[in-house]
């Protein structure tokens, strides 16, 4: 018996879908999709959540250096005129270094995170600023959900597509 639902697709365009599934649910919470689909949109969301429950506390925190560029009142970076060994003159961004408190994840976290990476994808908010769904999914998601044995998704059936009478479903985090 096959480990998982073919949907009519070949690999790469079934893998695509399904990672804009995935990453619809965990960054909105909710989606409206096909039976077929949804389950194995549940599926996926259900191991990386439990994934990330595993490791949500598996990180060290250390002092670490930070290099940030310097700024001047008005919120611009500051420049200084270097010159080259053959005499060109450029400007470069004067950076200063801090010490500050770093968290470091541990090697299974660190493999879990990029587990999850491999099944979200990239998105941005409406102003176009990037949303890190993997520090969501770590961050909150995995906390909320901190001492549950699985059931993390819920399936509603709402009734067949008009068209060609798909079996709709939304498909949500409890």
């Amino acid at each position: 018996m096959p480990s998982h639902r073919k949907l009519g697709r070949p690999t790469a365009q079934r893998k695509a879908m399904l990672r804009g599934l995935v990453t619809a649910l965990i960054e909105n919470g909710r989606i409206e999709t096909t039976e077929a689909r949804a389950k194995e949109v549940k599926s996926i969301a259900e191991k990386l959540i439990s994934a990330a429950i595993k490791e949500s506390d598996n990180y060290t925190s250390k002092q670490g250096k930070i290099s940030t560029a310097k700024v001047d009142a008005k919120g611009n970076k500051v420049t200084v005129s270097k010159e080259s060994k053959r005499g060109n003159t450029y400007e470069v961004v004067e950076r200063e270094v801090k010490t500050d408190m770093v968290t470091v994840d541990n090697p299974s976290r660190l493999s879990a995170r990029r587990k999850a990476m491999n099944w979200l994808y990239r998105v941005k908010d409406e102003k176009g600023n990037r949303i890190n769904l993997v520090n969501k999914l770590f961050d909150e998601i995995a906390p909320k959900y901190k001492g549950v044995n699985g059931g993390y998704t819920r399936i509603y059936r709402i009734g067949p597509r008009r068209g060609d009478g798909a079996e709709m479903v939304i498909l949500e985090l409890v």
